[in-house]
């Protein structure tokens, strides 16, 4: 059985393209996981997000999940408007590291993608300590708006990537500061993190690709041969397209991005350049596996 977790969309193109193919129409559609299942519906948020005019980015959001009434017809609307090189989807099924009542975990706040006005960010699992990493953001502290776990992380890559002036550098350090973290706490039982599966860009020329789960939750949630947080990407004329799991049943299309692995993809002299590889996160850090 999937398990219920968020649900990523990344495409960058060559040209200002429509996402609508992957958002919506496809048979893998983002749209169409929003409710695959009953048990697995994304309920608790979606948000679109693109670079506009200038570079600066722009982020439509819900509440609720996409496939519901009135929630449905702003994502497709937004989905054909979402013409940009850049384009980052996402589903939201909360997480709630601080165990806050349910009505308090929804909002235009919490809802992904987060942005900074020049960089765009989606992230699908869960870090159980959001209110002791928030110490380690340093000057960014003071914009986090919501009780979105995702929203401490997203900060915390920003401040990295800031630093190192490298988005994988950036996430490396990410992983290192949970793992810390989580040190600090006298190494519970349950992990410094579920999943980093990350979508990332700084700008319309480049996006990023960074997967790493850990413990085991269960099968992919339109495809029972893969794993949950196993992710998928394509190279398409003109275009790559990544998310949580392929958007359609084109299995040579498709290939995967497994945990320990980033995809970069960047615009340069009229041609996409694609690097994949491992992700350098310090030999010192043991992940271990999830509790069942």
């Amino acid at each position: 059985m999937a398990a219920a977790m968020c649900r990523l969309f990344g495409l960058i193109t060559l040209r200002d393209d429509s996402p609508a193919e992957w958002l919506v129409r496809s048979d893998r559609s983002l749209l169409a996981q929003s409710h695959a299942t009953p048990e697995t519906s994304q309920r608790d948020g979606w948000g679109i997000g693109w670079f506009g005019d200038a570079g600066r980015t722009h982020v439509v959001k819900g509440v609720h999940g996409a496939f519901e009434e009135g929630e449905r017809e702003r994502f497709v609307e937004t989905a054909n408007q979402a013409s940009a090189p850049v384009v980052l989807g996402h589903l939201r099924h909360a997480s709630n590291p601080l165990n806050l009542p349910p009505e308090q975990l929804l909002g235009l706040a919490n809802s992904q993608p987060f942005e900074d006005h020049t960089a765009l960010f989606a992230h699908n699992g869960a870090i159980p300590f959001p209110n002791e990493t928030r110490p380690m953001l340093g000057l960014y502290e003071p914009r986090v708006q919501g009780v979105n776990d995702s929203e401490v992380l997203f900060w915390l890559l920003v401040r990295n990537t800031h630093e190192h002036d490298d988005p994988l550098q950036g996430y490396a350090s990410t992983v290192g500061d949970l793992y810390r973290i989580w040190e600090g706490q006298g190494r519970p039982a349950i992990p410094p993190f579920s999943g980093l599966n990350v979508l990332f860009s700084r700008g319309p020329d480049e996006l990023w690709a960074f997967c790493l789960w850990t413990g085991d939750h269960g099968e992919g949630l339109l495809d029972p041969t893969r794993r949950y947080y196993q992710m998928a990407y394509a190279e398409l004329p003109h275009r790559v397209v990544v998310g949580s799991e392929p958007f359609d049943d084109e299995r040579a299309t498709w290939k995967n991005l497994d945990s320990g692995t980033y995809l970069h993809a960047k615009r340069e002299n009229g041609h996409l350049r694609v690097t994949t590889g491992r992700t350098p996160i310090p030999s010192s850090i043991e992940l271990r596996p999830a509790p069942a």
